[in-house]
């Protein structure tokens, strides 16, 4: 009884070392990769990638001596583990880069575009003033007439940005349409100067209105 619990607190330890050794080689070699691909400079990469392989040596190596000093083909098989551990890591690596990397330009992608949608939203409002408002259609009738050149560029540009983002209060995705906006707003400003709305944009016919 005694030596059968013996052997099991052996394979208990076994299985926790096993673990350890796995964990730190992955770690290391996974950490190592991601500051070797990180944008930071060849050389603040390579001294975050030595450091963090010298972590995991540190980690591994005792683990792999201390098991060898107890049962030598123990600190074999851990050494093998590591060595295993070690290359999937460098496999997985780019894989698990690349999906980070994506999870980070997609919620960049979204805070852009809420910003976007905002400033959809004033342009159409801003757009919108010259057809609904007599006065303003009376005063700059190009900004309702698309044989104006200009004012058939911003139509486009609305299409445009209307079929990106969809409803300007639901959230978008699409990494075209923060830029898309960027384009309604500049064909916005240059109907409304070749309307002669004025250099002040907007705040000429709001003015001439109040």
């Amino acid at each position: 009884m005694t030596l059968s619990l013996s052997g099991a607190l052996a394979a208990g330890q076994f299985l926790a070392l096993a673990i350890l050794v796995a964990g730190a080689a992955f770690a290391a070699v996974y950490f190592a990769r991601k500051h070797l691909a990180a944008k930071d400079g060849p050389s603040e990469g390579a001294d975050g990638a030595f450091w963090d392989v010298f972590a995991g040596l540190a980690v591994v190596v005792p683990v792999i001596v201390l098991a060898s000093s107890t049962w030598p083909w123990a600190g074999l098989a851990l050494g093998m583990l590591a060595a295993g551990a070690a290359w999937a890591a460098l496999a997985a690596a780019p894989r698990l880069l690349a999906r980070q990397d994506a999870r980070r330009a997609s919620r960049e992608t979204q805070l852009k575009n809420e910003a976007a949608a905002a400033r959809h939203r004033s342009a159409l409002a801003r757009w919108q003033r010259y057809e609904l408002d007599p006065g303003f259609s009376i005063d700059y009738p190009a900004m309702s007439d698309p044989r104006q050149p200009e004012t058939a560029a911003l139509i486009r540009a609305i299409k445009a940005a209307e079929r990106l983002g969809g409803r300007t209060d639901r959230a978008c995705t699409d990494a075209a349409y923060a830029p898309a906006v960027e384009r309604l707003e500049d064909a916005l400003a240059a109907a409304e100067r070749a309307a002669g709305v004025g250099t002040a944009g907007f705040s000429g016919p709001d003015h001439a209105h109040s």
